[in-house]
């Protein structure tokens, strides 16, 4: 039994010790430099009058967002037509609609 856990002890130890070693590490004439789009600050209140914002944008935009953002009015009218007064009405009769504390938490942390 002994033997076992010096053993086992041993392929760990080497498992250890061995994984963090790596084949190729780059040298200091093969990595590239990359210039940041701005020197400044992305909370600076002022970098966008020192850089150029599209430039640092990605080049084709995701179409989905676009569509996200014409959606956005139709399901803030959704939450406050329909999802909000369905939470008031559950909240009035807890026991019959399953609503529990946690719904009443979430529900009061909307603005």
């Amino acid at each position: 039994m002994r033997a076992t856990s010096w053993a086992v002890g041993i392929v760990m130890l080497t498992v250890i010790a061995a994984g963090c070693g790596t084949t190729h590490q780059q040298g200091a004439d093969e990595r590239e430099y990359s210039p940041p789009t701005s020197i400044y600050n992305i909370l600076d209140s002022t970098a966008l009058v020192y850089s150029d914002p599209a430039a640092g944008s990605a080049v084709n935009d995701n179409p989905l967002r676009w569509i996200g953002f014409l959606l956005h009015p139709i399901g803030q009218a959704f939450d406050y037509g329909i999802n909000r007064p369905f939470y008031t009405l559950a909240s009035w009769f807890p026991y019959m609609s399953g609503y529990t504390v946690e719904d009443n938490m979430v529900d009061a942390q909307r603005r």
